[in-house]
């Protein structure tokens, strides 16, 4: 398929992220994004690339459809425990932040994600107060906040603890972050969720499918008890 192609693939989620944000959920917007695309598909000289092209624009506004409707392209608060076990089990690729109110870090940390979130559509961004997950606080050995939990297909594969690891200064980037949870294999885009063998590089210190207490602490960050 040709590059233009792939290209208006590629901004497709993010575009029904902005039509989601600024209209009731009527789906008309929806189908004009779709038939916009469709219709530039379709005026390629080539007949296998406008077949392949509509078949992979119909299977990506459908997968487009069924993430935005389980709140993928944005950042929010799960409340509820067992949703949030749900929704870190069920997931192909989810960034939890487990954060407490009284920790000025975790405000700086839900910036940072809630830019990220639109960006990467095909993972799931949300944030849980820690007072209300104590079964996950204790099975996770969360100590220091601000924590993020990456999970991959339900297995937790990574973590990152307070911002020592993003030069420990609260004005870090985004991008600062956004490369650290990168190298994690966690952030993905929407049409990256269905092509084999799009990832990113993962090391063998972060790649784990066991559940293990960090032995490093940053010590600017804030401790809690259980």
């Amino acid at each position: 398929m040709n590059n233009v192609i792939h290209s208006k693939l590629d901004s497709l989620a993010s575009r029904l992220v902005e039509s989601n944000d600024s209209r009731e959920e009527d789906g008309e917007d929806d189908d004009a994004i779709f038939a916009e695309l469709e219709a530039e598909i379709e005026n390629d000289a080539d007949a296998a690339v406008r077949d392949r092209g509509l078949e992979q624009l119909r299977l990506e506004m459908q997968r487009a459809k069924e993430m935005r409707e389980n709140a993928h392209g944005r950042y929010m608060e799960i409340t509820n425990e067992k949703e949030a076990i749900r929704i870190s089990a069920n997931e192909p690729h989810c960034v939890i932040h487990f954060y407490h109110s009284n920790f000025r870090r975790c405000e700086i940390m839900d910036k940072h994600l809630a830019k990220l979130a639109p960006k990467y559509y095909a993972t799931r961004f949300i944030r849980v107060f820690v007072e209300n997950m104590p079964w996950l606080v204790e099975k996770l050995a969360i100590q220091v906040l601000p924590c993020l939990m990456c999970f991959i297909d339900g297995v937790s594969k990574d973590r990152l603890i307070g911002f020592e690891e993003l030069g420990n200064n609260d004005a870090f980037e985004t991008a600062v972050l956004e490369l650290r949870l990168a190298n994690s294999g966690v952030l993905q885009k929407a049409r990256n969720a269905y092509e084999s063998g799009v990832t990113y590089n993962v090391s063998s210190s972060s790649n784990t499918r066991k559940l293990r207490r960090s032995g490093q602490t940053d010590h600017d960050d804030d401790e809690f008890d259980l």
